[in-house]
């Protein structure tokens, strides 16, 4: 029985539907991407599907007795205590326990007989109803989350609008339901998190249906995607990717059949208009009949037409110089405690560096850093170049009004223009009729965020600070801004936790990890590749201590077993070795046939050309230090260059790709022979 049924859902307000013909089921185990631009209804939909909005038709069958968890994109809960207790909120009878027994606790100190007896019962009861078991796991999820031990006794109301939507996205995984609708999870959680999440998702039982503008979250956590439109519901048995290559190649098909309908039915039309009243009556009356009867094609819903009509474009700009930042000993503290120190970086014209790392770990304080936006106590030096006009993007909006309409935001930073003008600059944004006479405060994410965008494209920029730019933006408008950072002839510095963004448009890498800051010559999906380089090498090294370990663990096992009488054979052929002359066949007895020779020489070949693939693996070991000294030769080149001579700086990042690519290329023969090598004398028993 499916854990979810619905069948012809329609809700729409004012007459007017918002979504129509909405069919679906969702087994145990089945996880679904839910998918349409902002404004279509997706939100709208899940809360359909949990009974808080009544449809105008169809049905919602949920599994009798299913727990349901909902994850709501707006975090506006009643939420109270600690992080711990909200966490176990869901689970009432547990929580009521577990305060009941801290309450028992104190009074024990007393030392009383009864107060003893009670704080023991209460104990047994604890246990017995398994809350110490759920306790942990609570604990596991809000660490996975990215809460530390020492949160989980902070009061909720001390928690920050991320925080507060990861509590809220750990108490729905908390409560174990078998249906999961998660709408926006990835918002607030950082690359490692949203990784944690998918192998989450992944390993449930759960039926799931997400939410989510994060293209990589829904191709590594979703099989399947359900597309909403006005008109239509499609479902395709393919994650995001592959559905949105499948999903064009339907609409072709289907604009064709209609095309050729809407063709054949006007020369019907006009046979009959022209016949009618003529020789040929009859026929035009038989076509017309026909007519009749067929089932009209309608021009298919392409959902995705009108989200891609957003334009993002960059006003010209003076050139600014080759050298565009340069740090030196960039530090920060915040609440006691180091985010960051001795940050060099160098940035030149057409650099586009993201900066990654997890939440909390300095990302956007490092980039108000660059930006001259620093708090007072931060440490360093940052040298700007020539030229510059930057403009700064704040994920938490803090540059619009919410009293402002859209044209009074665009009017504040361009007055030339009148309210037409504003309104027909504004339609490239995707703001049409009266939105942009709307206050900001009623707008949605989304549209909150292209309005800043809007107002920030409006002036000619050279350099562009972006933080979490996409957080809200639809796949359409994400990716139509990927494109134009692309071409985008200045330079950009931003901080995003959207992985293919990160890919399509980063061409430099600054890494928080491990309480380091690490800057790679690279953009992320380079970076990504180095960091997996790095994880198989040390596998590859941790092989053969492995081996050894093993190895030692089947000798002492092997030294702690009584030692064996001889076979029988042996014995046999010992005390009688002409009987065992006679008997070749037996065994131990010594094989003396042809067999025996051709064996030897296989041996010794495959001896022969182990030896040699075990020196290949030691001359491309040596190639590999080799280029990895180049490399860093030519990264500290590029670090300590302090400008000027920018032919110089372009030949030597130029060297430095080279030899990055043919260090990858290196490092992957050797990786593979010393596999191959290490399976081989594995197989042979060699040390």
């Amino acid at each position: 029985m499916p854990l979810i049924e619905v069948a012809g859902l329609k809700f729409g307000y004012s007459n007017q539907p918002l979504f129509e013909n909405v069919t679906f089921r969702l087994e145990p185990g089945e996880r679904a991407a839910l998918v349409a631009p902002n404004g279509a209804g997706k939100s709208t939909l899940l809360r359909a599907l949990t009974g808080e909005l009544t449809p105008d038709a169809g049905s919602v069958v949920i599994k009798k007795g299913a727990g349901v968890g909902y994850y709501r994109q707006s975090h506006e809960s009643t939420l109270e205590g600690s992080v711990r207790e909200a966490m176990l909120a869901g689970f009432g009878d547990l929580l009521a326990i577990r305060r009941e027994l801290s309450r028992a606790q104190t009074d024990a100190a007393s030392g009383e007989r009864a107060a003893l007896e009670h704080l023991a019962e209460l104990t047994e009861r604890y246990h017995h109803a398994g809350a110490d078991a759920l306790e942990h796991r609570v604990e596991a999820i809000a660490t996975d989350l990215g809460f530390r031990e020492a949160d989980l006794d902070r009061d909720v109301k001390t928690l920050s609008g991320g925080e507060r939507g990861r509590l809220e996205l750990g108490l729905v995984l908390a409560t174990d339901a078998e249906l999961l609708l998660l709408d926006e999870p990835t918002n607030h959680l950082d690359l490692d998190t949203i990784r944690w999440l998918e192998g989450y998702l992944t390993n449930l039982h759960a039926a799931v249906l997400v939410v989510s503008h994060d293209r990589a979250f829904l191709d590594a956590a979703c099989p399947f995607t359900f597309e909403l439109g006005q008109r239509t519901f499609r479902t395709y048995p393919l994650p995001y990717s592959a559905y949105h290559e499948e999903r064009a190649a339907d609409l072709e098909r289907e604009r064709k059949l209609a095309e050729e309908q809407a063709a054949m039915v006007a020369k019907t039309e006009d046979f009959i208009r022209k016949n009618i009243a003529g020789q040929k009556t009859k026929q035009a009356q038989s076509r017309r009949k026909m007519l009749d009867k067929l089932e009209r094609i309608e021009r298919p819903e392409d959902v995705w037409a009108r989200a891609a009509r957003v334009r993002f474009r960059f006003a010209e700009a003076p050139r600014s110089g080759d050298i565009v930042l340069e740090t030196k000993g960039l530090a920060a503290e915040r609440g006691g405690q180091t985010l960051f120190s001795g940050v060099d970086l160098l940035v030149r014209r057409g650099d586009r560096v993201c900066i990654v790392g997890p939440n909390g770990s300095g990302k956007t304080t490092l980039m108000k850093l660059l930006a001259g936006r620093g708090a007072e106590g931060d440490r360093g030096e940052v040298k700007r170049g020539t030229n510059l006009r930057d403009g700064y993007f704040d994920q938490q909006l803090g540059s619009l009004d919410p009293q402002k309409s859209g044209v009074e935001e665009i009017r504040s930073v361009r007055g030339d223009l009148n309210v037409d003008g504003a309104r027909e600059y504004l339609a490239r944004f995707r703001f049409y009729a009266d939105d942009p006479l709307r206050k900001v405060s009623s707008l949605s994410g989304g549209e909150r965020t292209r309005l800043a965008l809007a107002k920030l494209l409006l002036e000619p920029r050279n350099l562009l600070y972006l933080d979490e730019p996409t957080n809200h933006l639809d796949i359409p408008a994400a990716e139509i801004l990927e494109e134009a950072l692309v071409g985008f002839e200045g330079t950009v510095v931003f901080v995003s936790h959207d992985r293919r963004f990160l890919e399509n448009v980063s061409t430099r890498t600054v890494s928080f990890r491990d309480g380091k800051v690490d800057i790679y010559e690279g953009g992320f999906k380079d970076y990504g590749d180095a960091l997996e380089r790095q994880r198989r090498a040390r596998a590859q090294a941790e092989r053969p201590r492995e081996r050894e370990r093993r190895d030692g663990r089947e000798r002492a096992r092997a030294e702690a077993k009584p030692s064996a009488k001889p076979a029988p054979s042996a014995a046999v052929a010992k005390a009688n070795p002409a009987a065992a002359k006679a008997n070749p066949t037996a065994p131990n007895a010594p094989d003396k046939s042809s067999s025996s020779a051709d064996a030897h020489r296989q041996r010794r070949e495959q001896a022969r050309d182990l030896e040699r693939k075990t020196k290949q693996v030691a001359l491309l070991e040596a190639r590999v230090a080799e280029l990895e000294a180049e490399v860093a030769h030519y990264k500290q080149l590029l670090v300590d260059a302090t400008g000027g001579n920018w032919e110089q700086l372009h030949e030597w990042a130029k060297k430095e790709r080279e030899l990055t690519s043919e260090l990858e290329k290196v490092f992957q023969a050797w990786v593979s022979l010393s596999e191959e090598v290490g399976a081989k004398r594995g197989a042979e028993g060699s040390p």
